[in-house]
């Protein structure tokens, strides 16, 4: 069914077609995250609005983790080129890689517990559904 009001909260969409409309990426897992959220939660104004101030962040962290792989792409290299291959650069470039992914992950729990603190208990059950099944990609 189909409701012409343009609140994605009134709309049915089955679950294959929300999959196909949201298209899956990095961050959330969907390239749309927060109006696949909007649609699934369904959240008011205000939530949707705060969810916006939180996957902004998320996304300036996650692009920042993207700068700090290709330079430890970059550290690898140089490792690799010369004669003799340099392992304290190679170090380097792994260590930034978990340094990275420390902080990254750390930006990820940070965003949940703020999408938590602002969702309602039929919401959060409803995030935690989106989570295990796989919908909603971490």
């Amino acid at each position: 069914m189909h409701h012409s009001c343009g609140s994605p909260s009134h709309h049915r969409f089955s679950q294959e077609s929300w999959r196909h409309e949201a298209g899956f990426d990095a961050g959330f897992g969907v390239r749309r995250p927060l109006r696949f959220l909007a649609f699934k939660l369904e959240l008011d104004d205000a939530q949707i609005a705060r969810l916006a101030q939180v996957l902004d962040q998320l996304k300036t962290e996650r692009a920042q983790a993207a700068v700090d792989d290709r330079r430890t792409l970059t550290a690898f290299a140089e490792a690799s080129e010369q004669d003799t291959f340099d392992a304290a650069k190679a170090r380097e470039g792994a260590a930034a890689r978990v340094k990275s992914a420390e902080g990254l992950a750390k930006s990820v729990v940070d965003a949940l517990g703020q999408i938590h603190a602002m969702l309602r208990p039929e919401q959060r059950a409803k995030l935690a559904y989106l989570i295990r099944t796989g919908a909603l990609q971490l």
